[in-house]
């Protein structure tokens, strides 16, 4: 055959099987709106002037039904909300309340709880607000408040948890004071009282600042003010603020890395959260051990990474260290002291900050914990630093 005729017939074969795709897609168009009836035209033109205009640009889910439950108007949103599907609300305490407002013409208004999906338990809170709207219709107003409802929660939460934190250090003051009144002529027992109580102090001290901390964190943005902040600085003043502890524990810390590095956002939260990652790694290993603090670039990214030769976290309880008062061990942590808050604030400094802190661990091997952040994007910073260092602070 020849090669222009061959050429032909293939164009002419691409042609026709296109052809008939398309023809096949138009079909399965109208199909579709076939199976979904549009409201008849004098349904739509009975509603009252103006009220088709006002539902398309509603931010809240709004739907009109008719005097047998067809819907024949509804924002987008509340397509999206899942509400409405067809020409049906899938919601059926959605219709009840409608039905009584058609029954009566008594706006009505509750506060709901609505499946998330076909599937799962999850809930969705919302306000509902269903008023008539002529004599044909029933307008019903959707509010979203999932997350206000989540938000509150977690105040409720928190407050509940402050609570409980503060009541152990304060009760156990009272009781330290009574006890050094009761043993005033045993001046060895006092002492002892007295030291117990400086312990009960600080530990009272240290929550309470961690509490104003994390206040802090979250009604402040970094980044609004942000200025170039030095990774070198950051890493030195956490060592600094963990040396003393370290030196005590007989723990050698050791810092390294890729030097010059430099993220946007505030130095003094960047070095609370990596002091806090410092300080917990010393806090719960054992002595004559090493923690190590390394820096690396990874694209866009710095990663700082804290590893510890400590007792480590079970992989049970690796999800929610990051909780607010969360305790791997509640006994071992008010020995040492601990709050539950330093994770929480190294987390709200990460995202702050547009990162991310994650965790790796093994129980009886120790921990690491890796905070990453942007870098800032200079043109003066070479793509790839091979230059290290190593700052060693023995004891």
């Amino acid at each position: 055959m020849d090669v222009s005729v061959a050429s032909g017939l293939a164009g002419l074969v691409g042609f026709v099987t296109g052809a008939l795709a398309v023809l096949a897609f138009r079909w399965s168009e109208r199909e579709r709106e076939a199976a979904v009836p549009s409201p008849p035209e004098d349904t739509l033109a009975a509603l009252p002037p103006g009220a088709a205009a006002v539902l398309s640009v509603l931010r809240s889910s709004a739907v009109v039904l008719d005097d047998s439950d067809r819907v024949v108007k509804a924002s987008a949103a509340a397509h999206s909300f899942g509400i409405v599907r067809g020409d049906r609300l899938v919601a059926e305490e959605l219709l009840r309340i409608a039905r009584q407002v058609r029954r009566d013409g008594e706006i009505r208004q509750e506060e709901l709880e609505l499946p998330r999906g076909p599937l799962g338990k999850e809930k969705l809170a919302v306000h509902a607000r269903v008023a008539p709207l002529g004599s044909r219709f029933v307008l019903v107003l959707v509010e979203d408040h999932t997350e206000a409802k989540r938000v509150e929660a977690i105040r409720r939460d928190f407050v509940a948890n402050v609570s409980h934190e503060l009541k152990t250090p304060i009760g156990a003051l009272s009781l330290l004071a009574e006890a050094v009144l009761g043993a005033s002529d045993d001046p060895e027992a006092v002492r002892r009282f007295a030291g117990r109580m400086l312990d009960e102090a600080a530990r009272l001290s240290s929550l309470v600042q961690e509490i104003i901390d994390l206040s802090r964190l979250q009604g402040d943005d970094p980044l609004r003010h942000a200025s170039p902040v030095s990774i070198d600085d950051v890493v030195a003043e956490a060592v600094d603020r963990s040396r003393a502890l370290a030196q005590a524990k007989c723990i050698e810390l050791v810092s390294g890395g890729e030097e010059g590095l430099r993220v946007l956002g505030d130095e003094n939260q960047l070095a609370m959260a990596l002091g806090n990652l410092v300080e917990n790694a010393v806090t719960y290993s054992p002595e004559h051990t090493r923690v190590a603090i390394g820096v690396r670039r990874v694209g866009d990214l710095v990663e700082i990474s804290v590893t510890d030769q400590g007792i480590g976290i079970p992989e049970t309880e690796l999800q929610r260290i990051f909780e607010r008062f969360y305790r791997v061990d509640k006994a071992r942590s008010r020995s040492t002291g601990g709050t539950g808050l330093g994770l929480s604030i190294v987390k709200h400094v990460a995202a702050n900050h547009g990162g991310e802190v994650s965790v790796w661990s093994v129980e009886g091997q120790g921990s690491t914990f890796t905070l990453r952040l942007p870098l800032v994007a200079t043109s003066a910073a070479p793509a790839e630093s091979t230059k290290t260092s190593a700052r060693e602070a023995t004891p």
